[in-house]
């Protein structure tokens, strides 16, 4: 079968090879791969696995081969899945409690989008607690579990102010649903009683400004890239406010299986609705990576496959 490795001596460190085939224990499942989704983390597994590594987490497809064990869905199903590494190719092999059966409503290429991006934003907005009623703030908003988080907090509920970086990404998030858009956050913002961070810098601080008292700030990423300086006095109109270091592999992956196919179904009736900001053959991998590296990429960048992943 062919399947994307990394490579120092090929351009953008990729190459679609010949690879060998899955090997799947007895509580997997060989998926064929139809579509697959980046992350902004896999580009730097680029960086740090040059020689060899097989990338790739968000999967979506058809079961090629059930597990032996007799877990999973069966042969010829529809599923989604997040494979712990080698999701871009034709095939691989994903834990049965890592996979959910697709709706016929949802597209391969809509459920690639889920696993990491979804499963983040649905398990950072179970940080706050219930959220109906509450004050959700989303920073970068237009980011691929940002997108998810603003269209999760309002079905659940929430009022939703979402923050973008530019003015370019303003009408972008508007069109999920969201009514209050901003790029800084001042004093007429909040208090919030949940804030789901991607930022970090700068933004990090604001938001913990805004927080109000008992509130959550759950921080999952560093967009800016940039530190934050924060001391015991920036907390001082929000006592016993909780900072969430969020990793979602940290918050029990047993349960992937379950919340995917919840994502799935939210997709299937229209609750929610992934943004896919490119999507192209496989073979334009290079184009799709370098669109999410220069952040010209809105929503998920999603590489599908033809017949020739089916096995």
């Amino acid at each position: 079968m062919l399947g994307y490795v990394t490579d120092p001596s090929a351009p953008g460190g990729l190459i679609r090879r010949e690879a060998d085939e899955p090997s799947p224990g007895p509580a997997e499942v060989v998926i064929a791969v139809r579509a697959f989704a980046l992350n902004r983390g896999e580009l730097s597994l680029l960086e740090q696995r040059r020689d060899g590594w097989h990338l790739g987490q968000d999967v979506a497809g058809v079961v090629a081969a059930p597990a032996a064990d007799g877990s999973g869905p069966p042969q010829g199903a529809r599923v989604v899945g997040l494979a712990d590494a080698g999701g871009w190719a034709e095939r691989v092999a994903v834990p049965t409690h890592r996979v959910a059966a697709l709706p016929d409503e949802v597209s391969f290429e809509a459920a690639a989008s889920l696993p990491v991006a979804g499963l983040t934003a649905l398990r950072a907005l179970g940080t706050g607690g219930p959220l109906l009623g509450r004050r959700l703030l989303v920073t970068g908003a237009s980011g691929g579990v940002g997108q998810f988080a603003v269209q999760l907090g309002l079905a659940a509920g929430a009022f939703v102010t979402a923050h973008v970086s530019g003015p370019s990404r303003v009408e972008e998030v508007r069109a999920l649903g969201v009514a209050d858009v901003v790029r800084e956050l001042g004093e007429e913002h909040g208090p919030f009683d949940l804030v789901l961070e991607a930022v970090g810098g700068q933004v990090l601080v604001d938001a913990v400004h805004r927080l109000a008292p008992g509130g959550t700030l759950t921080a999952y990423g560093l967009a800016s890239g940039g530190r934050s300086s924060l001391a015991f006095t920036d907390f001082g109109s929000a006592p016993l406010a909780r900072l969430i270091a969020f990793f979602v592999y940290a918050t029990g992956e047993a349960t992937f299986g379950r919340d995917l196919a919840v994502l799935a179904e939210l997709v299937a009736d229209g609750r929610l609705a992934p943004v896919l900001g490119e999507v192209r053959p496989w073979e334009q991998a290079l184009e799709v990576i370098d669109a999410l590296r220069q952040h010209r990429l809105v929503g998920k960048g999603v590489l599908t496959l033809g017949e020739s992943g089916a096995g």
